[in-house]
This record gives C-alpha cells, structure tokens and sequence, in this order.
C-alpha cells in the first residue's frame, strides 16, 4: 500500500537515494516493506525512497512440514541475512516472530514501527472458537507452540501440520483438511482481512514473542541518513516489547524447538512480562511474570525477560521439553 503523503516520481527531491528493502516476497512481507518505504520516506522529508528487492527463502518453500524438522526460525531469514551481508540491501523487513533471538554479527535492529494487534485469530468454517469444536475435531498447525496451547486447551482434537500463508490455509479449510487454523491477528489486519477470524483473548492463548512487531535490520556500519529516517519511525514501547519478549526467548531456547510464548503487558505505570512455557502434549504449562517501571532502560527491559526465563527454568527443574525428532 503506498503512503498517500509520497510523492509520485515526477515531483520527488532531485537529491533523493534509494533505500534497498529487502523483504521476503510473501502478500504479507510485501505489505510490510511498503508501509517500512512509505514511513521512511516520509521520516527523511523525501531524501530517501524504498527500493523492494523480494527474495524466496527456504522457509517460503517449505509448505507441507513443520519447521523445526528442516532448521527452524533461521529458514526465513537466512537469504535476508546474506543479502545485508553483502551489501545487496541496506535493509531488511522481518515479522519479528520469525527472526532468531540472536542476530547475526555486524546487524542490529535499525527500528521496530508501532506493535499491531498481537493476538491470535481463529479461522474455522465450523465455530468461532476452539471450545465450539467437536470431539476428534482437526486443528491444522505447524507451530509447536500453537499445537500445545490448543491440546492443553481441547486434549480431544487432533493436530495436523498446516502451513502457508492466508489464501493457502483458507483454501485448505475449504478443502476440509482441517477444521480450523490459526494465524497471527497482526498480519490479517495488516492485510485487511482481519474479519476473517475471530480474535483469542491472550488469556486464553498467549502469543509468541514478537508477535505483531516488524523488525527493520540494518548493517551496524550502514549509511547514516538511513539510520537517522530508522530513528524516526521507531516506536519506543514496541522496542521495549521486542527487548524484553526476545530476552525471554534467547534465555529459553530461541529455536521453534520449545512451546515458547512470551507478551509485554502495558500496566499503566509499570511494565508486566508474562511468559510460558509448555510441554509439547500441552499436559504441562510453566508459566511466570514480571514487572519493572515504565521508564526501565533496555538493559533492565532486558534483564526483566531472563529473570522471568529463569523462573520458568527453575520452576520445570531446570529441564525443558523439547522437540527432537530429526534433530
């Protein structure tokens, strides 16, 4: 979607440089570095204008079986992270929940734009909500985090693996191949598509940190100007999200190999991590919490996530499920 205040090619400053965004070529990714080049646009007062360089990651090819068996979180960044490397891009547009909790050396997050809706979306021609399904009913996922939280919800489903991205999933809902499906409520709206499904209270099913926040990547050595534009559209209560919930995660595990599920709650003047961790038949939940001021600097934002990490650890006896099958 272009940002109607950009101007069209033939008004644009004769100064102006090409950002080159490097993005994965999904509907959604694509959505997302369009709304990251309309904002830095704007951000630079016209000085710099996106360039969308899409690339086909291995996660992107990967449509029938479950990450964890082919690599995990790295598969759709991998191509991004060498492109940067290399000088091919100056930038990089990630959904944070699918960025490692460890960059590579010599990238750094440049900004993290306003937090979208950080719920879970139900689809399901059948029900509006997991509890509606019948006994024996099929719950289509490829996340070990999703599959937990539904069996520790409804032991009684069964889980099938079920990836792409929306119009694949809803098209193998129709094809009744399963029953329902989750996606993240962040890239629906995103989408315009969020009135395809309905919205599960983080009561219910906390979400994976991250989730909701894109994460601009930059080279620690990249242009100044760039950096200065990333500057102007970060959002200070989205990084300290991605700060404390990427803590947590890098404390814990950091791969898809853990049912992992991390949210920075707003308490008005206090700050609350809460995360969990399950066992991978969802008979098991080890939740924990924590909270610091508003106003905690990113080195206590992220000491808040591992301190909760570290009760979560203590609390399964220092031992946590893990997926190894293939590994």
């Amino acid at each position: 979607m272009t940002d109607p205040r950009i101007s069209p090619d033939n008004t644009a400053r004769k100064d102006q440089r090409n950002v080159r965004i490097g993005t994965r070529g999904s509907p959604l990714a694509l959505v997302q570095a369009r709304q990251i080049a309309a904002s830095l646009e704007v951000a630079s007062g016209g000085a710099l204008r996106g360039e969308i360089v899409p690339f086909t990651t291995t996660g992107d090819q990967l449509t029938t079986e479950r990450l964890i068996n082919s690599g995990g979180k790295g598969l759709f960044t991998r191509e991004l992270d060498s492109a940067l490397d290399r000088g091919d891009v100056d930038i990089t547009v990630h959904s944070l929940k699918d960025v490692p909790a460890v960059l590579p050396a010599g990238q750094t997050f440049g900004a993290f734009p306003q937090r979208e809706d950080a719920r879970e979306g139900f689809l399901s021609p059948h029900a509006e909500k997991l509890a509606e399904l019948p006994k024996g009913a099929k719950v289509g996922t490829a996340s070990l985090r999703r599959e937990s939280q539904t069996l520790a919800l409804r032991p009684d489903v069964e889980i099938v693996t079920f990836r792409g991205n929306v119009a694949t999933r809803m098209r193998k809902l129709e094809d009744g191949l399963a029953d329902a499906t989750y996606l993240a409520m962040a890239g629906l709206t995103r989408l315009g598509m969020a009135h395809l499904a309905v919205p599960i209270p983080m009561e219910e099913m906390l979400p994976s940190a991250g989730q909701g926040i894109i994460g601009v990547v930059m080279r620690e050595d990249g242009d100044a100007g760039v950096r200065e534009a990333l500057a102007g559209i970060d959002h200070a209560e989205t990084r300290a999200a991605a700060t404390a919930e990427r803590a947590f995660l890098a404390a814990l595990d950091g791969s898809c190999r853990t049912p992992i599920a991390a949210h920075l709650f707003d308490r008005g003047t206090e700050w609350e991590l809460i995360g969990e961790v399950l066992a991978l038949d969802g008979r098991q939940r080890w939740r924990a919490d924590g909270k610091c001021r508003k106003d905690a600097s990113e080195a206590q934002l992220a000491a808040l996530g591992r301190d909760v990490a570290a009760d979560i650890r203590t609390a399964a006896g220092g031992v946590l499920p893990a997926f190894v099958d293939e590994w």
